[in-house]
């Protein structure tokens, strides 16, 4: 301990910025001064905004659309009681839920079947042969009717209000094509893993998904809970093969030139992975969708055409550089910090990871403020100081590992995720 405390009471102004320069020069200018200065804008933008809401509200439900609720899934049927249940308490009624087995092989069908002789599933379609989540959902919007579409995970349950708030920003903003919806986790007591991803999911989508709308940047509605124009779905044929649908979607919907936007008032709770090794398998599918898509299918996106959008640019760039780029920076970081300072080494350490709590502590503050003391103190606070260790390490050894197999060799369209078939087809269309 005096060891480090004298490290730290020698250190020059040079000596900090070439120890901690990732820190200071990226990650606290990026997610701790730039998220602060815009959701602070936000949280009073919002202190202000009350009229410009009542009448969104108003206006929506005097026009009272009719809404499409799809789900796709395969052996779901175990959670999708309790998603009706939520359903029929929402404080939007003009819906309709239709429900897509994607093949199952359990009693997803005899459960949706008998709710839909109940009325509690306006439509049941259950496909034999699985063709994927994306066949599923291209399923399920060719047969739905409404005005807007809004797709839910099976395994997930809307808070009262979700539905109708998902639905203002149609009302409140023009040239909105997609809204996300706030994704939380439902059983974030359950285990040391879910506890984590709570506090994750509270910083990168309660949190970080507002600042990314102010910026114009946010480029993923999610799949658990995102709402879109129909007309838009049609115009861009619906979802597309692969293991970043929410994201691939959504870039779709801006280089049309719509804009998308995060809805942080509607609620929904879905069931994190319960292990590690689980969520690893996961995190291991969702990552590969930057290379996929963001360095593939979509590079255009950063070329000058008749469509380009500034917006659109930086929120590709902005991805690729502090996901892909600076996770290869930090293997250069240690590499210089093994070779030139072997002596400070687990100073630097120590200090890093002080820096990195004080950041993350920084950043929940701000989660409070935007989702409340009641539902952010009560179950995850205490987990804080493990952030550092679960994205910085944990976090990203996946994701490091997924960009490598990506690139080197295209495994997201062997992915058991979606069928074989289809992936060879959409490998070969280059979807």
């Amino acid at each position: 301990m005096e060891g480090l405390v004298e490290f730290v009471s020698n250190l020059t102004t040079a000596q900090i910025v070439g120890y901690f320069w990732p820190f200071f020069l990226l990650d606290m200018f990026r997610y701790v001064i730039v998220d602060a200065v815009v959701i602070t804008g936000y949280l009073v933008q919002q202190s202000f905004s009350t009229k410009e809401k009542r009448a969104a509200r108003h206006a929506l439900f005097a026009e009272y659309p009719l809404v499409s609720i799809i789900v796709p899934g395969k052996n779901e049927g175990k959670h999708i009681p309790k998603l009706v249940k939520t359903l029929s308490k929402q404080t939007y009624k003009n819906i309709e839920f239709i429900v897509v087995d994607d093949g199952s092989d359990d009693n997803t069908a005899i459960i949706c079947r008998r709710l839909e002789a109940q009325g509690k599933i306006s439509k049941f379609i259950s496909n034999r042969i699985r063709g994927g989540k994306a066949s599923g959902a291209n399923t399920a919007l060719a047969f739905s009717k409404g005005k807007y579409i809004i797709h839910i995970d099976a395994d997930s349950y809307l808070k009262t209000n979700a539905i109708e708030e998902i639905l203002l920003p149609f009302f409140r903003y023009a040239n909105i094509g997609a809204v996300g919806g706030d994704v939380r986790v439902a059983n974030m007591k359950e285990t040391f893993a879910t506890r984590l991803q709570g506090i994750e999911y509270f910083k990168t989508i309660s949190s970080g998904r507002v600042a990314a709308t102010e910026l114009g940047i946010l480029r993923i509605i999610s799949g658990a809970h995102g709402a879109f124009r129909r007309d838009v779905l049609n115009k861009i044929q619906g979802w597309d093969v692969g293991p970043g649908l929410d994201g691939d979607i959504t870039l779709k919907i801006r280089k049309l030139g719509y804009d998308v936007v995060h809805s942080v008032d509607a609620v929904c709770y879905t069931n994190a992975p319960t292990k590690f090794k689980t969520l690893a398998k996961q995190r291991y599918r969702w990552d590969k969708s930057l290379i996929r898509f963001r360095l593939r299918k979509h590079i255009d996106i950063l070329k000058p055409s008749a469509t380009f959008r500034e917006s659109n640019m930086f929120s590709v760039l902005e991805n690729i550089l502090f996901n892909l780029l600076l996770d290869i920076k930090w293997f250069i970081y240690f590499a210089v910090l093994i070779i030139s300072y072997p002596e400070n080494l687990g100073y630097v350490m120590i200090i890093n990871y002080v820096l990195y709590l004080i950041a993350n502590i920084i950043q929940y503050i701000f989660v409070i403020a935007i989702v409340g003391r009641k539902e952010t103190l009560s179950t995850t606070v205490l987990f804080l100081p493990l952030m550092p260790f679960y994205t910085g390490l944990f976090l990203r050894a996946i994701r490091t590992y997924s960009y490598i197999m990506e690139i080197l060799h295209k495994t997201s369209y062997d992915d058991a995720w979606n069928p074989w078939k289809v992936s060879k087809v959409a490998k070969k269309n280059k979807l």
